[in-house]
């Protein structure tokens, strides 16, 4: 049990925010799916009989069901994006380096390649509780936006933005599908244009990390604003279906990119799959681009009303 808050639980005790716990989680951060628990699996708040994706299974359930306004999280290879989208909420990561991971993993031994690419996150259900939270968590001193006193300025200020439709990712036919129903929307929102993202790039070479996360925030988004691209790459497995799977169950194929290149990112629902659970999409942006994404995203959820979408076992107040 650790002696002391990480520094994000300090500023959002400080700023008056009440805790009331930790959640459940896949075992040491090391699946998505968080089956694998001392506790238990996590079960999604839409079907009990359904994952909530992972790591941070137990923040995205909590959030899904209601029982919390957020949640703190950290996100290596998707792991709270993944469950965001399983569970119909949102998973933003900022860009490296503008939430602190002090006292995360505090005194743990952790690999290099761990502590370079996981990124303290959060969860929560709509773009203005996203820039709620940042004015509270962001680092001002390394932060690079004009409206880092209150992020919720930024909402309205991307002019046509331009749209990246990211073309090879990875999905099923029933995935791609309501992805590119989504896309719909966005054409309304600005210019697009269909991109390429170097997936196979995102390689765990520690020695060129920092040079490949300048290079990428200058080349990839040299034309568009953003990206869009699916959350996961398949609709969202049985508690029974992971465990036959294994512990990386729900892929990281289309998210993991965005934590080597250290990129800000934000998983918002998008639409349901035919088993009834939510399906999510990511907006991307070069580094220290937040306020775009949020706006981004904060224009879709007004044209849409899948993040007003709850469970049965939604509570409110």
């Amino acid at each position: 049990m650790p002696s002391k808050d990480a520094e994000v639980v300090t500023k959002l005790k400080e700023a008056g925010a009440i805790v009331i716990g930790k959640m459940n989680m896949h075992e040491l951060g090391m699946g998505t799916t968080s089956v694998i628990s001392y506790f238990g699996s996590v079960h999604n708040p839409w079907n009990q009989d359904y994952v909530a994706g992972g790591s941070s299974g137990g923040s995205a359930a909590a959030v899904g069901a209601g029982l919390c306004y957020a949640t703190v999280d950290t996100d290596a290879i998707g792991s709270c994006r993944l469950p965001a989208a399983c569970c119909g909420v949102i998973g933003f990561k900022a860009t490296y380096g503008l939430l602190s991971t002090k006292g995360i993993l505090e005194g743990e031994e952790a690999d290099e390649t761990i502590i370079r690419i996981s990124h303290t996150a959060f969860t929560c259900r709509t773009a203005e509780d996203v820039a709620i939270l940042l004015n509270v968590l962001a680092n001002a001193g390394v932060s690079q936006s004009k409206f880092k006193t209150d992020y919720r300025s930024a909402f309205g200020t991307t002019k046509n933005p331009r749209i990246g439709i990211v073309k090879n990712f990875k999905a099923t036919d029933e995935v791609r599908t309501a992805f590119l129903e989504a896309v719909k929307i966005f054409h309304s929102l600005g210019s697009t244009n269909e991109i390429d993202v170097p997936f196979e790039s995102a390689s765990f070479n520690i020695k060129t990390i920092d040079q490949d996360r300048k290079t990428i925030s200058r080349t990839l988004f040299k034309d568009v604003n953003v990206l869009l691209l699916p959350t996961t790459t398949d609709v969202t497995p049985t508690i029974e279906e992971a465990k036959a799977r294994g512990p990386q169950a729900v892929s990281a194929d289309n998210t993991f990119f965005c934590n080597y290149y250290g990129l800000p990112a934000i998983s918002i629902p998008c639409g349901f799959s035919k088993n009834g659970l939510p399906l999510g999409l990511q907006i991307v942006g070069p580094g220290w681009s937040e306020d775009n994404i949020l706006d981004i995203a904060h224009k879709f959820q007004q044209a849409t009303q899948w993040h007003l979408q709850h469970p049965k076992s939604y509570t409110s107040g």
